[in-house]
């Protein structure tokens, strides 16, 4: 390890070799915490003492030798280049000595100074024969024989040219002769030099050949504050950097903490003191200082020194690891056994200490067991706030534990319904493995309330609808024994079976006379959103719950049970013709959910903002939504709601022409059941509409009855959830069947109000397609005004007016409505749209009279210009925008003459096509 920030230490060493040479001896202790570059320094010098012709002789303590007398002394003699003589003299001397110092603290004291006398004569000696340099590393951990020996030699260095230069830690507990060299190595005849760990400048200077110039200040800054400077754990994050750079990686911005790392933090902990090493470890088994003296048994004084050791050595900050691999391996050192009885005796300290429930509950976990009566609700308490935190992996841990120390079975069975509750939040498809178990549980009378709906849930979406239905009926024996919680959470199931699985509507008692009290805001948020999506899908949207819905999502967030709450108010808008809205907050929640790293609520939140795209004709947006949802959680987790995800991106395929991504999904088995909840509609309707792309009309047919079939017997038959009769109508007009199909559209005409314009729209389309040909135009320019919000649907009007106008010979109006329908199906990526288009009638006429109207802005026309102008380059006559906008013709006729002069155009048919998107757009 090379020296950094050390030149001043090196400096003042050279001055007193300078002093020794010229026959004034000196003493110099260099002190520093755990491997802070003191043996490097000290290394260094004895090195730089030979190439000055001087005599260096060095001798290391070791803590496994400090029991053996004289050791580190007869290191010195040994290394000293002797003649024959003094070595046999040195010898005796030393072996004389060994043998006369008892075992015991105290038998160094017994020692007979005649002895210590001859050994340091045989120094003081060579010392007048070579200018001579005595290096001691680790005093700390020398014999104190070896201690008592320098010390005595040490009080005659003054007239002599020598140098002797200790090091030691400055952490342990020095005995009297260690304290006797602190004194002799004090100016003026001696030097104490403190090492400090490196500056964030000094860790730059380490990495300054690992790290490029650009990266090299950044990164230090990061390097110093894991290491707090210490050199031995700096040089262990750049050996995991070149690890990184040797196995083909790039370092992002946060430096990794390897496996060099961890070792040099253990290496740390190996070379200090024994007290520090245990305080380090009760550290990483309790972070803090709180309980340390009585978890491991140490004063707390000693504690205190400990720490701030540790911290000058750049171990810990304010009580704990600086980084959690530091903790990982210092816990990894203590034997399994020991350290799992720490964990429990922290863990009781922690609980009678008054700790957070998490801080106990951590402890818990690492002892792998919960004894304690406190244990289990304390287990529990923990994984609420984890779950409230959005930590589920946290939450679970707590969890499963608390169900394995648990004794009562009811409290077992509800631990469990909890565990389902969050193994939703991360993967519905993991919440199997409890779903048998827990029916078990029910039918043994554990099973109550709220926590019996909970797993009712969980049946319903996994398509064990044979099990849901014994559940309902033991909710149903159960009456009027159920709890407050009880009947709150049947409250809320009802709206939402109604809902989804429509079929089990009918299986849950009717309520009490009496509503339940919702007695939690969370709760009735809950409900009120439910019931309003029951509403829109039985009765129709209305703008009552619209401001409802949208209060409620105001006061939502994705905490620990809100999901449900979401779900409903953003399908309620989706459903209810609102999907501007819809979208916009499902946008924010998908960010959240990313945030809260939730995957199961990001999934479920991406299918419905899927179906919101398909639903405003965002076909790419559709798909991309879709991918992120079945990316995120795979089919096998969708369990009966994977139509909820697929449907929409079918859908959006097929209009795209992307007919191998609905192949794809067509290939994926679903459930039986799935037909039997509101996902098997739209998963019908899909299905449907790619069969009918394919040509396979009967097909196509045979899905869009069956939808409307289910719907009308669920009741759920509103125009807002699937319009199956314009499909249907669609296909059976390509069957050469007009009769049926007018019927089915006027009937779905009937069925939509002012709340459902999109599919007013769509309707109106299908009537036109099976009306007379003269009135066509006139039908599909209302759909496609009631298209606004919906661009998929309203390119396909204009492809259809499109064809209306050449059908009825009037290429030039086909002309203009051909090249807007052309921008907008370019748009939504709609191919097979795009290929029905035929090209643009007019040929070179057509072509100038586009370059001739795209430079103008229509941000020049007045407003009523502008609406002149859109009617107009929308194909309308002189008359039908006087009608349209109740002014005479002359008006027309003055705006038109404006119009042109303007926008630097001669004629109608020059006036560009974006005119009327752009009156769409900020209409």
């Amino acid at each position: 390890m090379e020296l950094v920030e050390r030149d001043a230490a090196m400096a003042v060493l050279d001055g007193m070799l300078a002093a020794a040479v010229a026959g004034k001896g000196r003493v110099a202790m260099v002190t520093g915490s755990v491997a802070t570059g003191k043996t490097e320094l000290l290394n260094t010098f004895a090195e730089r003492v030979l190439d000055l012709n001087g005599l260096a002789i060095t001798a290391v303590g070791s803590r496994a030798e400090r029991n053996l007398p004289l050791g580190v002394f007869g290191q010195l003699l040994m290394d000293a280049p002797l003649v024959a003589e003094e070595s046999r003299r040195a010898m005796d001397l030393l072996h004389e000595g060994a043998q006369s110092v008892p075992a015991g603290p105290d038998g160094a004291a017994r020692l007979d100074p005649q002895i210590v006398h001859g050994l340091c004569t045989v120094l003081l000696e060579l010392a007048q024969r070579y200018p001579l340099v005595i290096v001691v590393d680790d005093l700390d951990h020398a014999d104190p024989a070896s201690v008592l020996c320098l010390a005595y030699l040490a009080r005659r260095v003054r007239f002599a040219p020598l140098l002797v230069v200790f090091s030691h830690s400055g952490h342990g507990r020095p005995d009297e002769p260690a304290l006797e060299l602190e004194a002799l190595s004090r100016p003026p005849q001696g030097a104490h030099l403190t090492l400090a760990t490196l500056t964030a400048e000094g860790v730059r200077q380490m990495a300054a050949g690992v790290l490029a110039d650009d990266d090299a200040g950044r990164t230090a800054v990061r390097w110093h504050q894991l290491s707090g400077g210490n050199p031995l754990l700096v040089a262990g994050l750049i050996e995991d950097h070149r690890q990184i750079l040797a196995e083909g990686g790039a370092p992002d911005d946060e430096p990794v903490a390897g496996g060099h790392y961890a070792r040099a933090v253990v290496s740390c902990l190996h070379r200090a003191d024994p007290r520090l090493a245990r305080v380090a470890r009760g550290a990483a088994i309790l972070p803090g200082a709180g309980f340390l003296d009585q978890l491991i048994g140490v004063e707390t004084a000693q504690i205190g020194q400990a720490v701030r050791a540790l911290t000058a050595a750049g171990i810990l900050h304010q009580g704990e690891f600086r980084h959690p691999v530091a903790r990982d391996a210092v816990l990894a050192e203590i034997d399994g056994e020991e350290r799992c009885e720490l964990h429990r005796r922290a863990a009781v300290l922690a609980h009678h200490g008054g700790a957070p429930s998490r801080v106990v509950a951590d402890q818990l976990l690492g002892a792998g067991r919960a004894e304690e009566r406190w244990a289990v609700p304390v287990l529990e308490d923990a994984a609420r706030w984890a779950l409230r935190e959005g930590r589920v992996d946290a939450a679970m841990r707590y969890l499963r534990l608390a169900w394995q120390a648990c004794g009562d079975e009811q409290h077992r069975a509800k631990i469990m319904t909890t565990m389902l509750r969050a193994a939703w939040r991360i993967n519905p498809g993991t919440s199997t493995g409890y779903l048998s178990e827990l029916t078990a549980a029910l039918r043994r009378g554990h099973l109550r309330g709220g926590d019996a709906l909970a797993l009712t849930k969980a049946l319903l979406w996994d398509g064990r609808f044979t099990d849901a239905r014994s559940v309902f009926e033991h909710l149903n024996d159960a009456g009027d024994d159920l709890d407050q919680e009880g009947l709150t959470e049947l409250a809320i199931a009802r709206p939402l079976l109604r809902s989804t699985y429509p079929s089990f509507f009918a299986l849950l008692r009717q309520p009490a006379e009496r509503p339940p009290v919702v007695s939690t805001v969370a709760s009735s948020h809950r409900l009120e959103a439910a019931s309003a999506l029951a509403t829109v899908l039985t009765r129709g949207p209305s703008e009552k719950i619209a401001t409802a819905v949208a209060r409620i999502l105001h006061n939502s967030r994705l905490d620990e049970m809100s999901l449900d709450t979401v779900e409903s108010a953003l399908l309620a808008l989706t459903y209810g013709g609102w999907s501007d809205q819809a979208a916009s907050w499902c946008d924010l929640f998908v960010e959240e959910a990313v945030t809260r790293r939730a995957p199961s609520r990001l999934a479920r939140l991406s299918a419905i903002r899927a179906e919101v795209s398909l639903r405003v004709g965002d076909l790419p947006a559709a798909v991309r939504h879709a991918r992120l949802a079945l990316e995120v959680m795979p089919p096998t987790s969708w369990g009966v709601a994977i139509g909820s995800v697929a449907a929409p991106m079918m859908i959006a395929a097929t209009a795209m022409g992307r007919y191998d991504l609905v192949r794809e999904q067509l290939d994926q088995p679903v459930p039986e059941e799935m037909f039997q909840t509101r996902y098997g509609l739209h998963y019908l309707q899909a299905r449907g509409r790619y069969s009918m792309a394919i040509g396979q009309l009967h097909l196509a047919l045979r899905d869009f009855e069956y939808c409307g079939e289910l719907a009308g017997r669920w009741q759920l038959d509103t125009p807002g959830l699937v319009p199956w009769r314009v499909d249907a109508a669609e296909a059976l007009l390509r069957l050469g069947r007009p009769d049926r199909a007018h019927k089915l559209v006027e009937e779905q005409l009937h069925r939509c109000g002012k709340e459902n314009p999109r599919v007013q729209g769509m309707a109106m389309r299908l009537y036109a397609a099976a009306g007379e040909l003269r009135h066509r135009p006139m039908f599909l320019r209302q759909a496609v005004e009631l298209q606004t919000a919906d661009e998929y649907e309203q390119a396909r009007a204009l492809v259809d007016l499109t064809g209306a106008f050449q059908a009825l010979g009037e290429p030039r109006r086909s002309g203009m409505i051909a090249q807007r329908a052309r921008a907008l199906v370019e748009k939504i990526e709609a191919e097979p749209l795009l290929a029905t288009l035929n090209p643009e009638p007019g040929g070179a006429e057509d072509a100038r009279a586009q370059v001739v109207a795209s430079p103008t802005p229509a941000a020049t026309l007045s407003e009523a210009e502008r609406r002149v102008a859109v009617l107009a380059a929308d194909g309308y006559t002189n008359r039908e925008i006087s009608k349209k906008l109740y002014i005479t013709i002359s008006t027309v006729e003055q705006h038109l003459t404006r119009i042109y002069r303007k926008l630097n155009v001669t004629r109608r048919t020059d006036l560009p096509a974006h005119l009327v998107r752009d009156h769409i757009v900020t209409g």
